[in-house]
């Protein structure tokens, strides 16, 4: 079984799932590969991503291991037969990996309920602002990195034209909305692209304003993307070097109860819409 070069994050999930299920049950990669049949550098490859692994495969071990949850067995078979060549391939060695676990993560999604605070929402921009974003990288990207950075973001918001709607939910600081990036024209016309989005009928934007106050994690922009599981959730968070991937149980659940705490505190459809008209008139 020939090693991959750089299994994905959507191949090490599979793996990490696997790992999670066997350490579940107690079992240790020696015990696991005797009930197997198997030998263990077999079972730590596969659970690292380094190997793939058959549908079968998943089913027998899961089946072994005792897991009684058939949707999530089931959903686990469907990462393992996936043979899905994406867009995204055409960036690698190009952009940063993350990048492309995103869109990945993104193309599989069921749902996403994001909050930003000082940018658009990726899915959201529009050409001139994703732009604008882009060239205060630091350092500035060369002129061929920035526009692969700007197509990559473009393409990005396909997803939310698939035939099986995407429901989305951006829960979007003031600061993000009041941020001029590009210049005053460039920003209206970005806060008018916010208003045309939500008249999609799988887009709810919800602005935060200042007077809101506080909110868990509110130096955090992240991503809650809904799997077909629950268990296959996942937290995608902006860092100053990249995107982050959280899939733990307890970063899911804290990160659900902050997102909840946030939209609490975040204004309603229509009330965020006259928000957002309002900034739009001061820019």
């Amino acid at each position: 079984m020939p090693s991959r070069k750089a299994p994905t994050a959507r191949q090490r999930r599979l793996g990490t799932e696997l790992r999670r299920i066997r350490e579940h049950t107690g079992l240790s990669l020696t015990a696991a590969a005797a009930m197997l049949g198997t030998d263990r550098t077999t079972i730590s490859n596969i659970e690292s991503g380094r190997f793939g692994v058959s549908a079968e495969r998943v089913r027998t071990w899961s089946g072994h291991y005792g897991c009684p949850d058939e949707a999530y067995v089931e959903a686990l078979a469907g990462m393992a037969t996936e043979r899905i060549n994406g867009w995204w391939e055409d960036y690698r060695g190009h952009l940063a990996s993350g990048a492309l676990d995103l869109a990945e993560l993104e193309h599989h999604a069921v749902g996403i309920r994001a909050v930003d605070i000082m940018h658009m929402p990726g899915l959201l921009q529009t050409e001139e602002y994703a732009r604008a974003v882009f060239a205060e990288n630091v350092p500035a990207p060369s002129p061929a990195r920035h526009r692969r950075q700007l197509s990559h973001r473009l393409k990005r918001r396909d997803v939310l034209d698939r035939p099986d709607l995407l429901s989305c939910t951006f829960l979007i600081h003031e600061a993000a909305l009041r941020m001029t990036y590009g210049g005053s024209s460039v920003a209206r016309n970005q806060l008018d692209n916010l208003l045309k989005q939500s008249d999609r009928e799988n887009v709810t934007i919800r602005a935060i304003p200042f007077a809101a106050g506080g909110f868990p994690h509110a130096s955090s922009s992240a991503h809650y993307v809904r799997g077909v599981v629950p268990q296959l959730d996942t937290v995608q968070t902006d860092t100053a070097t990249g995107s982050g991937f959280l899939d733990s149980e307890t970063s899911l659940e804290n990160w659900r109860s902050a997102l909840e705490r946030t939209e609490e505190r975040s204004l309603d459809p229509e009330s965020s819409r006259d928000f957002i008209r309002k900034i739009a008139q001061q820019v």
